[in-house]
């Protein structure tokens, strides 16, 4: 890319990481422009987005607590509280936008269609209307959990089945009042889920089927939110920390197996937590009952892997997500079996005017994790910073996956997992002295 002015860039999506990527442009000077294919910001936080991106229910509450989710620039209001509803993260997005007078730069009801690299570099942007744009830098961030995941089960069921990307509260899209409801998944969406539709009020029956099991983490610690409570210490081997946490979460919520859940086919921190104060009180009042892997499709029946029937009026799959970028050429980019090989989760080598951001699993959020990454992604565009060599990114990104993801399960959900606090104290220490 030509550095000996200002790369004019698009910035795709205007979520929680084309915001900040937005913010640290204008911050370094760097000329810009974002679509976005909604009408407002906020992306995956804007419950009932009309852009159809957003998997908020209408209960959703974040699952990580206010000091860990405020940017650095921004922290969130102490009138929130300690884990907000998302009315409150859109409207802290919002608030973002117009402290930093980031709406100007911003294109909303514009949808990207298509966008092809020039042969010698920069990008020609297509949009839904048939127009044309041209920058020479691209920003994706179009996010990583609207695109939903399905599973495939032998056999074939009768009733309604959705994903949990559709859901929005026990009578909508389904009325599930009184019903026998399977929720497949064991994530935070599919908790939620379980656990509001389990309250004796709502449905009849309401069973949860997890192939792989899972260490259900409460929100609470000795009174605190459970992520200012057990923080990494950078101090210390971070297996030895990981050693440490299974201690706790054994002493805390004891076996789950007691529970009537699977037994985890892994240790706990080898993957995403779940996080849940509610799950399993409703499994131990017998309002939620626990159940392994779906084995078969029965019409309005459905079998499991220990051979159990059970009879099941509607099916909700919390089966995750794939990345997906429609406007790229797969040829260019693309994500099979949710695999992009990226260095610090930004370029991929032999791009030189492409980064993404806010393309990682990150824990415990993304937040300030998409902060940081458009903090050096201004640098990179405002000549303050450059990327290592394509040989050497490409040396260092194996590195960085086996230290993220190398002891987790082998799963697309877990292809992009990184541990944000470690994250941050390598790219300030030594990639750059990011700020």
């Amino acid at each position: 890319m030509r550095m000996s002015e200002l790369p004019r860039t698009g910035v795709i999506g205007a979520g929680v990481s084309g915001l900040t990527a937005c913010k640290a442009l204008t911050d370094f000077g760097v000329p810009h422009t974002c679509f976005e294919s909604s009408d407002d910001v906020g992306g995956n936080w804007y419950f009932g987005n009309p852009n159809g991106v957003s998997s908020a229910y209408r209960s959703l509450h974040i699952d990580i607590s206010k000091p860990s989710i405020s940017f650095r620039d921004f922290p969130m209001s102490e009138r929130y509280p300690d884990y907000p509803h998302h009315s409150h993260i859109l409207q802290w997005l919002r608030d973002y936008a117009d402290a930093f007078a980031l709406r100007g730069q911003i294109r909303f009801n514009t949808r990207v269609a298509h966008g092809q690299r020039g042969r010698a570099g920069g990008w020609r942007i297509v949009l839904e209307d048939g127009s044309e744009e041209s920058f020479d830098a691209l920003l994706v961030c179009n996010g990583h959990h609207w695109s939903p995941r399905h599973p495939q089960f032998p056999g074939s069921f009768d009733g309604p089945q959705i994903h949990s990307h559709d859901y929005i509260d026990p009578s909508t899209p389904l009325d599930l009042y009184g019903k026998r409801v399977l929720v497949v998944g064991i994530g935070n969406s599919a908790v939620d889920i379980v656990s509001e539709l389990a309250r004796k009020t709502v449905s009849d029956t309401v069973f949860l089927s997890t192939r792989s099991g899972a260490y259900v983490v409460p929100k609470y610690i000795f009174g605190k939110p459970v992520d200012q409570v057990v923080r990494p210490n950078p101090m210390l081997p971070a297996a030895l920390q990981r050693r440490i946490g299974r201690v706790l979460q054994r002493v805390i919520n004891g076996r789950m197996e007691d529970f009537g859940l699977p037994t985890p086919n892994h240790r706990f921190l080898d993957a995403h937590p779940t996080v849940s104060s509610e799950l399993l009180g409703r499994l131990g009042a017998g309002d939620a009952v626990a159940k392994g892997d779906v084995r078969e499709l029965l019409g309005n029946r459905v079998r499991f892997a220990d051979g159990s029937v059970e009879a099941v009026d509607a099916i909700i799959y919390a089966t995750g997500y794939d990345i997906s970028f429609p406007f790229l050429d797969p040829q260019l980019v693309s994500a099979p079996e949710n695999v992009l090989p990226l260095y610090k989760r930004m370029f991929k080598p032999g791009l030189d005017d492409l980064a993404f951001i806010g393309l990682g699993q990150a824990i415990p959020t993304i937040f300030p994790f998409a902060e940081l990454q458009s903090k050096l992604t201004a640098r990179w565009l405002s000549g303050d910073w450059a990327p290592p060599t394509d040989a050497e990114m490409e040396a260092e990104i194996p590195r960085d996956e086996a230290f993220h993801t190398g002891h987790f399960v082998d799963k697309p959900r877990h292809t992009m997992q990184l541990d944000w606090y470690a994250f941050e104290r390598e790219l300030k220490a030594r990639t750059i002295p990011a700020g």
